[in-house]
């Protein structure tokens, strides 16, 4: 319960209150919470399944890279890579904290992006549904009892499903919308049930902030042998290379 108490100053610091916080529940606790939700079925195969409505993938047009002192000259800008204003960000940024501030639950998941404890980063995902929570808890790493005790978010992810942006005042390019501040080492998601903005968000920042630990960020698996030589798989996301790695 201390830790929850610590949490809720933390969240409250961001102006961010809700009535409840979960933090870094199990598996079966997730599972069962999202059933329970109405947010999906298990399967035939014990799997929670979900369904992300339109957005059955990454939407590129509405990912955007905030503009300001530390990117704007940083940055690669292209129909890849959009700026958005610093202004405009703070502003939707307020809005979500206050969306969140009328919901009854949101769920937290704490843990760390990148194996290496030298380079590793401790990423805090805040999601108002139990199922993308799940999915961050196995996507990432899990800290030891220990490590969640001292637990200091480095960076911050909001996936907040249940809001959506009015891109004529917003400036979105239309209800859903993905917003990664590198300065300020926050990701806003929202209106976009497809979980694997909150993957690439991360990994997004990740090669932003790695050159400058002395690293340099590929988008590959990796397998050492056992004369602890290295093979690297290339491709595209969703081509194999974690099940060839893993296999």
């Amino acid at each position: 319960m201390k830790e929850i108490a610590e949490l809720k100053v933390e969240l409250e610091a961001l102006r961010i209150k809700a009535n409840n916080i979960h933090r870094n529940l199990s598996q079966e606790e997730l599972s069962k919470l999202a059933v329970e939700r109405n947010e999906g079925i298990i399967s035939s195969m014990g799997a929670l399944t979900v369904k992300t409505g339109k957005y059955t993938g990454r939407s590129p047009n509405d990912r955007f890279i905030i503009d300001d002192s530390l990117t704007h000259h940083t940055v690669d800008w292209n129909n890849i890579n959009h700026p958005f204003p610093e202004d405009k960000f703070f502003n939707l940024f307020s809005k979500v904290k206050e969306h969140i501030n009328t919901l009854d639950d949101i769920f937290v998941f704490d843990g760390f992006v990148g194996a290496d404890p030298k380079v590793r980063m401790g990423v805090r995902v805040i999601t108002d549904t139990a199922w993308q929570s799940l999915f961050a808890r196995q996507l990432f790493i899990r800290p030891s009892e220990e490590e969640l005790r001292n637990y200091k978010p480095e960076f911050i992810v909001m996936s907040i499903n249940s809001f959506s942006a009015n891109p004529s005042i917003d400036g979105t390019n239309s209800e859903a919308f993905i917003m990664i501040n590198l300065k300020h080492k926050i990701t806003l998601i929202g209106a976009t049930r497809y979980a694997g903005e909150i993957k690439k968000s991360v990994f997004s920042a990740m090669n932003y902030y790695m050159p400058d630990k002395g690293v340099f960020p590929m988008h590959c698996s990796a397998n050492v042998g056992k004369d602890n030589d290295t093979a690297l798989f290339f491709g595209l996301s969703g081509t194999g290379k974690t099940s060839l790695s893993a296999d």
